[in-house]
């Protein structure tokens, strides 16, 4: 089967800080399903984080607390995601952060993505296929690429990027013979976090 084929989820999480198994969450979640190199559907939610957001995430994606104040919790909003991955290839950049605090919110809801779901990561496509860039941050890799810039660190702006460079990226490696599923999972696949189902009394880290 051919790569461009595939059905991926590319999706991007903003959060209150780095570390999801010390304390931080998700804070908005935002994704587009991508069949046959078109989008075909989104999503997109604020969540609510049942903690304070510190002021140096809100510096960087401009996320108050008044902008979560009304939004549904984790527990809510997230295992939607499950569904709305279903057979497809979860993507993004940087993916495991990502990943990590997806897993982990779900861990808590006593959920979890299939294990068969595999994930690719933009950023290890780009460092395999760009070798000669000197940085592979999103903005800076989308422009090298021709790609128009705008908002950034916000999760559907960024969804929306990645998916442009993933589908560039693509391109290039459908032209190194990497278009077959198997060997461009293989290149650029990553392993998913796993983390146990999380007890209801430690649900206070929410």
């Amino acid at each position: 089967m051919k790569i461009k084929t595939t059905e991926f989820i590319v999706f991007d999480v903003e959060t209150t800080g780095l570390s999801p198994v010390d304390g931080d969450r998700i804070i908005e979640i935002a994704a587009m399903k991508v069949r046959g190199l078109q989008v075909v559907d989104r999503f997109h939610s604020f969540v609510n984080p049942k903690r304070s957001i510190p002021v140096e995430a809100t510096r960087i994606n401009l996320i108050t607390e008044e902008m979560v104040a009304g939004a549904p919790f984790a527990e809510e909003i997230l295992p939607g995601i499950i569904e709305f991955v279903a057979g497809g290839c979860v993507a993004g950049h940087n993916v495991r952060f990502d990943l990590g605090f997806l897993c982990y919110e779900l861990s808590l809801a006593g959920r979890r993505l299939k294990e068969e779901t595999p994930a690719i990561d933009t950023l290890k496509m780009a460092k395999e296929l760009l070798p000669y860039l000197s940085s592979y941050k999103l903005s800076y890799l989308a422009r090298s690429l021709g790609l128009a810039v705008g908002e950034t660190h916000r999760a559907m702006a960024d969804v929306e990027i990645t998916v442009q460079v993933m589908l560039r990226l693509i391109e290039m490696a459908e032209e190194q013979n990497l278009g077959d599923v198997g060997k461009f999972l293989a290149q650029f696949g990553v392993e998913k976090p796993s983390f146990k189902f999380v007890q209801a009394s430690q649900s206070s880290l929410f």
